[in-house]
This record gives C-alpha cells, structure tokens and sequence, in this order.
C-alpha cells in the first residue's frame, strides 16, 4: 500500500491495520522515511525538491515481495501502485484510491495488463478525482481490464479514508474497506 502526498500517516496505518484485520498482509512502506505533512502545499514542495526519489523507494519496497501482490496506492500513491500492477510481472491485482492515470496519452505507463483485475474508488465530487480527469482514466482503465470495477462515492472529500484527517468519513471508507476486503478475497485464490 503505497500512501498519499502528506505521508505514512496514522489514518493511513489504520487503514492499512483494517486490511490486516480482514486476514491480509498488508505492506505499507513509508516513503517519506517519517516524514508526516499538515499540508498539501508542504508536502508538494517536499516531493518536488528532490530530496528523495519516490519512485525508486516504491520499487525497492517491493522488490524483495513475492511477484503476485496486490498494489494499492492512496492518491499520489496510486502512481506507484499503478506502475507497478501494470509493468512488474505477476501483479494479482490493483487497487487505485482517489486517482487514475489514463492508459494512453502522454503520462501513461502503457495498456492496462492481461488478467490483471482492478477496482478504482473515488468521491463523485472530489476536486482532484472528479474535478481533474483522474475519473475520467479511471473508466478507461476499467473498460480496458479484464475484470475492472469502478466505484464512486456521495461527496467531494480527497483523502477520505485517511482517520487522521478533517476530510476522513467513516461511512464511505467503511463501504470502502468492505469492497476491498472482498476484492482482495476475490484474486487472492
């Protein structure tokens, strides 16, 4: 599980902690080595400075786990996540929270992989997944997968299931938590 922008967060944990709960193993590597942000500003700026590579940390965190893993990225995250489902062999599956990179254009990592199933979770008036394309990528890839499902929640909060922060719903990210619990049941046999 790859987390947003502002870091490893005690939400993201808990998130990653009621996976665990529903009987999987959850890898959640912190990018950001502690670093923890109360901005997006702050932590855009971190990323952009160069100070670390995101990339290649993402890679190295999952270069000693087995090729058959689910990826699930949060947000900036779902980069990662993404990348890796489509372009490291063996990908069980991907999970892509409140963001999307199309398929094809210029940001794309290539088609979507054979037999490779997806599910993609966003608020329906999320500034950034409705507001900025990622929904419309988001049905792109769920029309080029084998087996893709889109799902779209009432409200306009980015970060939702983060507990940690003002932007958290519970009800959505209790929806949330149950439709990945099955999916991952699902690809995991």
């Amino acid at each position: 599980m790859f987390h947003h922008i502002l870091g490893l967060t005690p939400g993201m944990r808990e998130f990653a902690d009621r996976l665990r709960a529903g009987g999987h193993t959850v890898h959640a590597p912190d990018l950001y080595d502690g670093r923890v942000f109360d901005s997006m500003e702050g932590a855009f700026a971190f990323v952009k400075s160069g100070v670390i590579d995101i990339d290649e940390r993402a890679d190295a965190a999952a270069a000693d786990l087995p090729e058959r893993l689910v990826y699930l990225g949060v947000s900036s995250g779902v980069m990662r996540a993404q990348r890796l489902a489509q372009k490291r062999a063996g990908a069980a599956g991907a999970v892509l929270l409140e963001s999307a990179i199309p398929v094809s254009g210029e940001w794309a990592f290539g088609p979507w992989p054979d037999g490779v199933p997806v599910e993609i979770h966003g608020m329906d008036a999320d500034e950034f997944f409705a507001g900025e394309g990622d929904i419309d990528a988001a049905r792109e890839i769920v029309a080029a997968a084998d087996d893709g499902e889109l799902f779209t929640y009432p409200g306009d909060q980015h970060l939702f299931e983060d507990s940690s922060l003002p932007s958290y719903d519970a009800e959505a990210t209790d929806v949330l938590v149950s439709r990945v619990l099955a999916f991952l049941g699902r690809v995991d046999h």
